[in-house]
């Protein structure tokens, strides 16, 4: 075969069905709109290492200057396979490594002229630092590389030059809107030793570019995947001994799957401990009366706990005070109602427990009044000493002066019987008011036989001491006498024992029991309760 038909073939077998150009045409506008979008602050990257796997198309063209007039070569390329690795030994410092597989064909029509494969590996070590939301990343270390040398183009077959180089690489990762991210990445070896394949010395230089559009899948624990839609552009100058020199350049489009493996993620922060439990135990009250029983709504009472008085609590309205929490101890109960005189209860509270308490209060006594009692003679006034009195059911004798002070008496009408030797005995009615002192003259009369006895008196209001107009009936001894505007009345009758009934409109008809003597001037007051209206 000659040059002209190597190279016709060549060519041929290498046209791509559909050129890359167009392909990149239509992401430009969308990867323009991802980048220009605001970006988003990246969360702190806490990768400690990851593995990026990726297979894709590579669109080769070149071409190599021999003794005859050349070859030129392109065409789409499958099975574009890589494999990178990064470990990270701290926040800024780690390492990688890279091996790449370059499927390499030449065709004409369907047919096979050469092909087979090429590899580049790629190890060193790595920092990176972080700018904001922004991670850079730089490296430097070794790189192998199997570079394409082909014969005469009038029989090209595929082989392999080796370049040993160190290496320069950087990248740059910027974070977009929705947690997607772009990547750009570079390559520059520097050639430390060259070889054709029959292992003679030549020289070679080039570069390599590229960047990858992120999209971040999940992120599970300490693990995280990641998809990239990867490019890179990757050219390549190799002059042997004899002066020929291979060029090409290349365009990858691939897809990878990066797996990350992080640190567990920052626990939150501990919750404050909680504070000590204080121990409490639970009263439960009940404010009842003494007598009935009854219970006491909104009564007063303040509980003292291990002697610290608290505030003041009210029952409701069944006397009840509950649920009240208090430290373990002694607790005081102090209950106070109006019209009742203060009461306690005591109780020992448990932590944890529950304890119910009565506390029963006596109703205060009613208010008392007192009474100031003379007797004196019914005949010439004069004071009798040594009288004997009944106040109610108090027994009390009258002074040099003819005088007794009976105090504490409850409030209402009390009945006064006075008592002497040669005197007739004579019985009185008083109206003891609550705070005060009454005064009440009882005059005594002489024992006279065979005269008629002489009653006199006065009907008065028991509220307020007006007088009344009344009758007084006396069936035994067929008395009936009226009152006279001043409420006082006076009749004889003959000695012995008559049952009188007083009666006045509006009032309580009374009826006493009154002993008469012989001769005796008694006084006889009546008071008359008046009759509820309605």
């Amino acid at each position: 075969m000659g040059v002209f038909a190597g190279f016709s073939i060549l060519r041929r077998a290498l046209t791509p069905p559909r050129p890359l150009a167009p392909i990149l045409a239509r992401l430009a506008p969308l990867l323009l709109v991802l980048v220009a979008a605001p970006s988003v602050r990246a969360e702190e990257v806490r990768e400690r290492a990851s593995l990026r796997l990726r297979y894709g198309i590579a669109l080769r063209n070149g071409q190599q200057a021999d003794v005859g007039p050349g070859l030129t070569y392109d065409g789409f390329t499958p099975n574009d396979l890589a494999v990178t690795g990064t470990a990270w030994a701290g926040a800024w410092l780690g390492g990688w490594a890279s091996v790449q597989r370059e499927g390499f064909d030449l065709k004409e029509d369907s047919v096979r002229i050469t092909g087979g494969s090429l590899l580049r590996a790629s190890v060193g070590p790595r920092a990176r630092a972080f700018l904001g939301p922004v991670r850079a990343e730089l490296g430097a270390g070794y790189g192998y590389a199997q570079l394409p040398v082909f014969g005469t183009s009038d029989e090209p077959v595929l082989a392999r030059g080796v370049r040993h180089a160190a290496l320069v690489s950087a990248s740059v990762r910027v974070p977009l809107f929705t947690r997607l991210a772009v990547e750009a990445r570079g390559e520059v070896p520097v050639s430390l030793s060259v070889k054709d394949a029959a292992g003679t010395k030549a020289e070679a230089k080039g570069f390599a570019a590229g960047g990858a559009l992120l999209f971040p899948l999940t992120t599970g624990g300490s693990w995280s995947g990641t998809v990239l839609l990867d490019f890179q552009h990757v050219q390549d100058t190799v002059t042997l001994a004899d002066g020929s020199r291979s060029e090409q350049r290349m365009r990858r489009v691939g897809a990878a799957l990066e797996l990350a493996w992080n640190d567990a993620p920052d626990a939150p922060p501990a919750p404050p401990p909680p504070p000590p439990r204080v121990p409490m135990g639970t009263l439960v009250l009940q404010l009842l009366d003494a007598e009935t029983g009854a219970p006491l709504p909104a009564a007063k009472v303040v509980l003292v706990a291990n002697g610290v008085e608290g505030a003041p609590r009210e029952a409701d309205a069944q006397g009840n005070v509950e649920g009240v929490e208090l430290p373990p101890g002694d607790v005081v109960a102090r209950v106070s109602a109006e019209g009742y005189a203060p009461a306690e209860g005591r109780v020992t509270l448990e932590d944890g427990g529950r304890v119910a308490l009565a506390v029963r209060a006596r109703k205060l006594p009613p208010p008392t009044g007192g009474l100031k009692i003379s007797v004196v003679s019914a005949g010439n006034g004069v004071p009798l000493p040594g009288v004997r009195l009944m106040v109610g059911g108090v027994e009390a004798r009258t002074d040099l002066r003819g005088e007794v002070h009976v105090k504490e008496l409850p409030p209402g009408p009390v009945a006064v019987v006075a008592t002497s030797q040669g005197y007739r005995t004579a019985e009185e009615a008083a109206i003891i008011v609550a705070g005060q002192q009454t005064a009440l003259s009882v005059p005594l009369a002489s024992e006279r036989k065979g005269e008629p006895a002489t009653l006199t008196g006065q009907v008065r209001n028991a509220r307020g001491g007006k007088p009344i107009a009344a009758t007084l009936l006396i069936p035994q001894a067929k008395v009936k006498a009226r009152t006279d505007a001043k409420g006082a009345f006076t009749f004889k009758v003959r000695g012995g024992t008559y049952r009188i009934t007083i009666s006045a409109r509006g009032f309580f008809t009374q009826s006493k029991l009154v002993t008469l003597k012989d001769g005796e001037q008694a006084i006889f007051n009546v008071d008359l309760f008046p009759r509820q209206k309605r």
